[in-house]
């Protein structure tokens, strides 16, 4: 069999003091050393929690122990619930985490010693482990040479010394540069030199035949790791044989030359070296003298020279494809426009989260100026953008580049519109508006981007561009157009701040009067965006048509997700002003608006039925309540019993006498008295000790869970009030059991013919009750080998409902013993089904009457409705609710936390909230108070004693529809909040006109 996958570990950040300790302390530590702290570093979408994270490290040995150990950061991941699906990038993530927030902490605290610089922990990436090596005191003992002989003080790889060069390159299996190399020069000078001239040579300047090539500039401060410390690596080679020797000195002192003992050797002579172009040093050179010569050869006018490299070198580069491309727009040129168009929209598609406007200067200016030009292909202007500060031209085609134009508007409506066709289009202006759509489409791509987008939105003729697109004729040529111009409306629109009279605004609400429901759709959430980012005074949404709140209106009737998401955002920003919702009192009508919304609340929810328990099902009985009485004790379970130790034998005796039942109640001293009769004169005359009564009371409960003791306090004669100690949950057996679960069952004979009166002693299996009928009851004794004589005799049959032998009538014992069989078979298959499980709330064991009377088994089916013949199953009291689930979302930052509404049902009580909270404030609520008091005063002055109550906006909009909210308030549990709030506004408007009423 497959092991079991382990169960995934869920990781979540547990927000406890001891977190916020343990991050305060960490915050700390990193603003001491200087370093960022990222307090909730992300591993994808999920939130690291840094002290799961340091301790669950921590237990596993810490840092170097978890790097030591192969794929051991896996096993990170998995144990605190990082996993996603990429395993390794997961365990660098998780390391590299570790490393820079808790890595140096563990040094400290954990190992108490001092972290490194953060130059060489946390400013690097995680390496392997060895954190413990990489320490402050192991870091200035291994790099103090090299701080003390560079300049910057920061340490360098410490290589080996080596005795022989290739040794030194072999380290670490990496390439290095060969050890500095001295070129021998020989001595070309007489070999025999006058002392003078050879005390003269050591007193001075060495030859430059002997110094140090220009090769190693600074070798003198980078190279003695791979030098002996007894040889300086610009040392003179060691003479020739025969050669003059400037490193003799005379054997003793006496023979020493004081101008030689005073040497001073002087530092080499820097030669300038020019570097040499290579073909591995700069291959573009060597390729570009290539492409000069594959070029043709040019013969020079009025000469039969020659001329291969007429062409200056670098000159044929030209610039990068960006450049190129917007000066192929600016051309003029229709073929390099198409090249330069085509490439730009191809880069911006492909590209577009690196080709910013901000890193291109002239783009943003180059494609609108370009994109303008579909003005002159509709109507008879050319728009040009100037960008004189001091502009103020009459030009109808003359745009203001530094602070937009704002009667663009007012200007396009006075142009001129070409005769331009659908259907009949000329090759030329087909290709010319393929450019323009290539050109908007490559600022739509762009301003994506967010950096893009604000980039835009601070540059003014985007909007008049805008405008012009939105505004060209409704032909089907220019649809795309008209949608890429909403498209990037949308974009930047949430950086701008647009009043009521702004030509783009009023351009967007001009949109909604469209028949196409991609631009209705578009416009709408560049609308709403206006209010959702900038949430001030000036984004209103104010001079909606009336003709547009109609059309919202209607849109709320069409089975479209995307138009009512929109239309409701829309009407959520609308009424949040007062003014606007005063506009849309006098505009529509507002009674069929919240019924609509009203209907919303229920769009998409899936109906369900949940039946809530009240009370829960117990066992009764249909019996007499419970008994103070507890039957006697047979003599068989009594000795059994006697065998036990206590507290088995309480426990064995609880289990055989008593049942639980959550209504019944027995008192404890009827039960301890039960048991102090059973037991304490059979163990008085053994010998034996009996447990005392709290300690017999304490037991109970052990056996039956339910069971417990409980103080009554009732109110006895005179009126006192008296205690009544209670045993709650058990009740006395009608029978007694075995240890085993069987039953017992009573002896119906009757003591004296013709009484009442029976016999009642109890008996486990039918044998052992013929055997006591036979012997106490008929008075047979046994013979000497133990059975029963067959006589002949008068026998009657006193069992309780017998009618064959209630008559004494003469015969033999076995055919009267043979009838006797007959009551106690049946009595025992009666008494069969109460075989039932000893140990609390066990179910039924199967059991046969034992005995040399084999009765008929009943079946197991008979033996459960026996068994509960005398019980009543109470049911559960329940209730049955509706529950309406709409659309809902978790909140990213807190994922445990319950689902919150949303969707369209959100809106749409959002919207009835603002209507509920704002209408009031409106004039059209003072309006209608004030035509409702004079038509009060006009009926009273006419004797009319009807009394008309005075009620506002509040109330003549939702009181239709109040019993619907109170229905969605109690099945829909996530917007349940909102109604709240929702009914708390209604009610305050009412008490409000209750005391004006009564004033």
């Amino acid at each position: 069999m497959a092991p079991t996958k382990p169960l995934v570990v869920e990781h979540t950040v547990d927000r406890t003091p001891e977190y916020e300790k343990f991050i305060d302390e960490l915050r700390l530590f990193h603003e001491k050393r200087g370093t960022h702290f990222e307090q909730e570093p992300k591993m994808g979408t999920l939130s690291v929690d840094l002290l799961k994270l340091f301790n669950y490290i921590v237990e596993h040995g810490g840092y170097d122990k978890v790097s030591d150990e192969k794929l051991m950061w896996r096993k990170m991941c998995e144990g605190l619930g990082l996993m996603r699906h990429n395993a390794p990038a997961d365990a660098y993530t998780l390391k590299q985490i570790f490393y820079k927030n808790l890595a140096a902490y563990e040094i400290k605290t954990v190992h108490k010693k001092e972290p490194p610089p953060p130059e060489i922990l946390e400013f690097t990436t995680a390496k392997g482990g060895g954190l413990l090596t990489r320490t402050l005191d192991n870091f200035i003992a291994k790099g103090k040479n090299e701080r003390e002989e560079s300049e910057d003080g920061t340490p360098s790889r410490e290589r080996p010394v080596a005795d022989t060069p290739s040794s030194a390159r072999a380290s670490r299996g990496l390439r290095e540069a060969p050890a500095p190399r001295v070129i021998f020069h020989p001595d070309t000078n007489s070999s025999r030199q006058s002392r003078h001239a050879s005390g003269t040579q050591q007193a001075g300047t060495p030859s430059t035949s002997h110094s140090q090539p220009h090769s190693q500039p600074q070798s003198h401060s980078h190279s003695h790791n791979n030098t002996p410390a007894s040889v300086h690596p610009l040392s003179h080679p060691p003479p020739s044989r025969g050669g003059a020797s400037h490193m003799y000195n005379p054997p003793g002192p006496e023979m020493g030359n004081p101008f030689v003992q005073g040497y001073q050797a002087q530092p080499p002579i820097q030669v300038p070296l020019r570097i040499v172009d290579t073909p591995a040093s700069n291959p573009e050179l060597f390729a570009r003298k290539q492409r000069l010569l594959r070029q043709p050869q040019v013969v020079a006018p009025n000469a039969g020279t020659i001329i291969r490299h007429c062409i200056p070198p670098g000159t044929l580069d030209g610039p990068n494809i960006y450049e190129r491309c917007l000066l192929a727009l600016r051309s003029g040129i229709r073929a390099e426009q198409a090249f330069g168009a085509h490439h730009l929209l191809k880069i911006s598609f492909e590209r577009g989260d690196k080709y910013k406007f901000s890193q291109f200067c002239g783009l943003a200016e180059g494609l609108t100026e370009f994109a303008l030009g579909v003005g002159n292909m509709f109507y008879e202007v050319d728009w040009v953008v100037s960008y004189d500060p001091d502009f103020d031209s009459e030009e109808i085609g003359q745009l203001d580049g530094i602070n937009g134009t704002p009667d663009i508007l007012e200007r396009i409506a006075r142009l001129k519109r070409k005769d331009v066709q659908d259907n009949l289009l000329t090759e030329a202006f087909r290709d010319h508006l393929t450019l323009i759509l290539e050109t908007t489409q490559t600022i739509r791509n762009m301003v994506i981007m967010p950096d893009n987008a604000y980039f835009m939105s601070e540059y003014p003729p985007v909007k008049d561009l805008l405008c012009v697109l939105l505004h060209l004729p409704d032909l089907d040529v220019v649809v795309e157009l008209k949608h890429f111009a909403l498209e990037i409306a949308e974009q930047i629109i949430q950086y701008l701040i647009l009043d009521s009279d702004d030509p783009l605004y009023k351009s967007l609400l001009e949109q909604l009067k469209s028949t196409d429901r991609g631009v209705i759709v578009t416009a709408l959430r560049a609308l709403n965006r206006i209010a959702f980012v900038h949430p001030t005074e000036t984004n209103r949404l104010g001079k909606v048509p009336p003709s547009v709140l109609e059309s919202l209106m209607n849109w709320l009737l069409l089975n479209d997700e995307d138009l009512l998401d929109m239309s409701t955002d829309f009407l959520y920003q609308y009424t949040a002003v007062v003014d606007n919702l005063d506009t849309m009192l006098k505009s529509i009508n507002m009674e069929h608006l919240v019924a609509h919304l009203v209907r919303l609340l229920s769009h998409g929810a899936k109906r369900s039925t949940r039946e809530i328990v009240v009370s829960e099902a117990r066992v009764a009985y249909d019996a007499e309540p419970p008994s103070e009485q507890v039957v006697p004790t047979p003599k068989d379970l009594l000795d059994r019993l006697l065998a036990y130790e206590e507290p088995e034998r309480c426990f064995a005796w609880i289990r055989c006498f008593f049942e639980e039942d959550p209504g019944a109640n027995i008192t404890q001293l009827a039960i301890w008295q039960a048991y102090n009769t059973a037991f304490l004169d059979p163990l008085k005359r053994k010998g034996r000790t009996m447990i005392n009564a709290p300690e017999f009371i304490r037991n109970i409960t052990s056996v039956y869970e339910a069971a417990g003791a409980h103080i009554v306090h009732e109110q006895g004669p005179g009126g006192q009030s008296q205690q009544k100690y209670l045993i709650r949950g058990i009740r006395a057996r009608p029978y007694p059991i075995s240890p085993e679960g069987r039953g017992y069952f009573q002896c119906q004979w009757t003591r004296m013919p013709g009484h009442a009166i029976k016999c009642g002693a109890w008996n486990l299996t039918a044998e052992k009750m013929w055997e006591h009928i036979v012997a106490d009851h008929l008075r047979e004794v046994r013979g000497e080998d133990g059975k029963f004589k067959n006589r002949s005799g008068t026998y009657a049959c006193e069992w309780d409902g017998c009618r064959t032998h209630r008559q004494p009538k003469q015969l033999q014992l076995t055919q009267f013993m043979t009838h006797l069989k007959t009551h106690l078979v049946a009595e025992e298959i009666r008494h069969a089904s109460r075989v039932v499980d000893p140990t609390p709330g066990g179910g039924s064991v199967a059991g046969t009457p034992g005995g040399s009377i084999p009765p008929s088994s009943p079946s197991k089916q008979q033996q459960q409705q026996q068994r509960f013949k005398s019980r009543v199953v109470k049911p559960a009291k329940t209730i049955t609710i509706t529950l309406e689930e709409t659309a809902s979302s978790r909140d990213e930052r807190a994922p445990n936390a319950p689902p919150s509404a949303a969707g369209i049902p959100l809106s749409a009580v959002l919207i009835l909230r603002n209507i509920a909270r704002n209408v009031v404030k409106t004039e059209s609520e003072q309006e209608l108070i004030r035509k409702q008091r004079e038509l009060r005063q006009q009926s009273a002055s006419n004797g009319d004693d009807t009394t008309q109550e005075v009620e506002g906006w509040n109330e003549r909009l939702f009181r239709p529809v109040h019993q619907r909210l109170w229905e969605v308030f109690t099945e829909n549990r996530l917007l349940a909040p909102y109604l709240s709030s929702l009914f708390q506004l209604i009610e305050a408007e009412r008490r409000d006109f209750a005391v004006r009423g009564s004033d």
